[in-house]
C-alpha cells in the first residue's frame, strides 16, 4: 500500500467489516435476547425457550463465530490490499 487512497480504502474496508460484525452481535444479543425475548420464547428448541437461549448462550456463540468470521475476512482484505503476512 503506497498511496493514501489505498490506505483509505483499506481502512474503509476494515471499518465496514467491524460495523457489520457489531450489527450482527447487537441484533443477536440485544434485539433477540432482550427486545424479542417474549415472542421467541413461544418457540422451543431442545426443550429450551428460544428467547432464553439467545439471551444466555446465543449471543456468546455468535460472538465466538464473529471472531472467526472477522479473522477470515480480514485475511481476504489484507491479501486484496497486499498487506498480508507471509
Amino acid at each position: 500500500m503506497n498511496s493514501q487512497n489505498d490506505r483509505n480504502a483499506y481502512w474503509k474496508a476494515n471499518l465496514n467489516l467491524v460495523a457489520f460484525c457489531l450489527f450482527i452481535w447487537f441484533l443477536v444479543s440485544y434485539v433477540f435476547g432482550i427486545l424479542l425475548v417474549e415472542p421467541l420464547n413461544t418457540i422451543r428448541i431442545g426443550g429450551y425457550k428460544l428467547g432464553f437461549w439467545f439471551a444466555q448462550q446465543g449471543s456468546i456463540y455468535t460472538f465466538v463465530a464473529l471472531i472467526f468470521f472477522y479473522a477470515a475476512r480480514m485475511n481476504v482484505i489484507d491479501k486484496k490490499f497486499n498487506v498480508h503476512e507471509d
